[in-house]
Parts: structure tokens; C-alpha cells; sequence
């Protein structure tokens, strides 16, 4: 072989490995659907950790299936304009974000009854169970804070404003609160010492991040905006690591530790599968297929399927244009997305 031809064979030989690299398949496909019969919106989906039941706002109601075979396990009525669904696992108690009621709802995770309906900002929508700080952090959209309860006595002990519209909340697992900001394509970080707002970092060229998700390791931010990218932050000082494209209309991020994969719920019918290589490189292995409107997801961390609720939308006029779709009766469902 040439001395020259050394070189260039070299760079052929990167560039190929770097096609392969980000053209290797996820092995994720939509591997089943469980239907849900009644009607009405929906937005967030959950797991809970101490059972096989997944947790589906669904309008007024949270409707309530077994993971494996998607019957149905139960219902918790009066939840309207129901968001979203944490667990208190040590406590074994639930709370569902109840949008158009102000308020939240506690129910017992063994039979599903409810407990208490606590009284919050005005739309509170993401919700989360820090277990560092043992304390449910609630995020109101529309007056722009967050209210924090005490899953020991179901109060209110704190509101920390924002200045901008919370759409998802993570935990650092170490005192520190990430909030996505919406409306002014911000994260804050909140000390939970102090229950106060210690930075803000701006998400890059990201624009309305609403999905957020976190890698406590590598201290790694992942937040899904709504121009279609995804924007990599280091959570200690809110430099932009990566960017990276992902489908149109996300409004949920997870990330699978054991897999080191981040997944963006893109509302048009994808899901982006990200690689974490290290804590400064990242690779889009894969667009997978899901159905147009399945934005928000939940992640199973035994069995690395990943559950997105969805539904077909009836015709719009050209009036309707621009709204928000009605959905097609009969046609809501969760979808099951793993490895065959």
C-alpha cells in the first residue's frame, strides 16, 4: 500500500464507522396497542413503581391497566382536566395534576379510592416525587409557579414563583430541581434548601422546551423543544453540550439508564432514540414509528418497553384549521413500544 494512500483510506474508514454508528436500528418497534374505551383528551402517563399498573390521564378520569395485558385495573374519577400522576411509594399514595379543578387529587395506591383533593396554583399540570427531599412538586402553568406538598400531611408548604410557564420538572436526586420554562426557553433550577430559584440557564437554540429528562451520573440535562430539537445541558452550569434533531411536536423525554438511550415523544408519530456515548457525545440512532399524536410517554426500566397514549383525530373544516382536533371516539389507546 501507498504512503498516500494511507491517509485517505484512514479517513474513509472514520467516515464509514460514523454512518454505522448513527445508522444502526434501536430494535424498538410498536409491539402492541391497549385500547381504552371512553373518551376525552388526555396528556401524561405513568408507571408506578410498586405495581404493573400504568396510570392514564384521560380527561375527567385517570384510567388505570396492567402493564403486561392492558386490562383494565380500576378508574379514579373526578380528576377533570386531569395532566399528570406521581407515587409516594413509602407512603403508598398517589396524586394526580387536575388541570381544570385547581387542585390535586390523593388516592391510595393499593385500592385506587381517593383520599383527599388538596388545593393548588391555577392549572397545575407536571407533577413529580423527589425522593431526595421526600416532597411533591407541582408545576401551575398558568400563574407560573410551582406548589410544593408534603405527601406526610397532604398541605401546601411552599410556592416558589417562576416568572415564566413550568412545563416538566426533574430531580438531581441531590437537593436540585430542574423546570423547563416554556415561555421564555429557560431552566430553572431551585434549591431545595431554600425553596428558591438559584440559576437559569438557557436552552441554546431550543425553543418552548416542554419535555424534560435528566442523567443523575453524567449530570446531563435533556430537554425536547418544540423546534424540533433536542438540547443536551450540563446541569452544574447550564452549558449547551449537544443539539440534536428530533421530530416534530414532542412533549415527553425519558432516558434508560441501563440502555444510556434518551427517547422524545414527537406528536407527529415518531420517537427519537438518542445514544448517550459518553457525557459529552451523543448520537440519533433511530426515528422509530409510533402514531401521529403520541407525544407524551412513560418508560418501564425492567423491561425497557416505553407506553405512549395516542388517538385519531376527526376531519378539521377549513374554519377548524389551526385548533385544537377533536378526537375520533373509539380510538384512544396506549401503545407498547419494545423489542420483539
Amino acid at each position: 500500500m501507498s504512503v498516500q494512500l494511507k491517509p485517505l483510506l484512514s479517513v474513509l474508514f472514520l467516515a464509514l464507522a460514523s454512518v454505522n454508528a448513527v445508522g444502526q436500528k434501536s430494535g424498538y418497534t410498536v409491539l402492541k396497542s391497549y385500547p381504552i374505551a371512553s373518551a376525552g383528551g388526555w396528556d401524561y402517563i405513568a408507571l408506578s413503581p410498586t405495581t404493573n399498573n400504568l396510570y392514564v390521564s384521560h380527561s375527567t378520569q385517570v384510567n388505570i391497566l396492567n402493564k403486561n395485558t392492558g386490562d383494565s385495573v380500576g378508574v379514579i374519577p373526578g380528576t377533570t382536566g386531569v395532566h399528570g400522576i406521581a407515587f409516594v411509594p413509602g407512603l403508598k399514595k398517589g396524586y394526580t395534576s387536575n388541570g381544570k379543578l385547581n387542585n390535586v387529587t390523593v388516592f391510595d395506591l393499593n385500592s385506587n379510592t381517593m383520599l383527599k383533593q388538596i388545593e393548588t396554583g391555577e392549572n397545575p399540570d407536571a407533577i413529580m416525587y423527589d425522593s431526595y427531599t421526600k416532597l411533591i412538586y407541582v408545576c401551575n402553568g398558568r400563574i407560573k409557579d410551582i406548589s410544593v406538598i408534603d405527601p406526610n400531611t397532604d398541605e401546601v408548604i411552599k410556592t416558589i414563583a417562576l416568572g415564566g410557564k413550568p412545563e416538566t420538572a426533574v430531580s438531581d436526586d441531590a437537593g436540585l430541581i430542574y423546570v423547563n420554562i416554556e415561555d421564555k426557553s429557560e431552566i430553572k433550577v431551585i434549591d431545595t434548601k431554600t425553596y428558591e430559584v438559584a440559576k437559569t440557564y438557557k436552552t441554546g437554540r431550543g425553543e418552548e422546551p416542554s419535555g424534560l429528562a435528566i442523567d443523575t451520573k453524567t449530570k446531563r440535562l435533556f430537554a425536547g423543544c418544540d423546534n424540533k430539537l433536542l438540547v443536551v445541558l450540563n446541569a452544574e452550569n447550564g452549558k449547551v453540550v449537544a443539539e440534536l434533531p428530533i421530530g416534530d411536536g414532542c412533549d415527553g423525554e425519558v432516558f434508560d439508564d441501563d440502555q444510556k438511550l434518551i427517547f422524545s415523544a414527537n406528536g407527529e408519530g415518531t420517537l427519537t432514540a438518542i445514544k448517550e456515548v459518553n457525557k459529552d457525545k451523543f448520537e440519533v440512532v433511530e426515528n422509530i414509528p409510533t402514531q401521529k399524536s403520541a407525544r407524551t410517554l412513560c418508560l418501564d426500566p425492567e423491561t425497557h418497553q416505553i407506553f405512549l397514549p395516542a388517538a385519531e383525530f376527526l376531519p378539521q373544516t377549513a374554519e377548524e384549521k389551526g385548533k385544537r382536533p377533536g378526537m375520533k371516539p373509539g380510538t384512544f389507546k396506549v401503545l407498547v413500544v419494545g423489542k420483539k
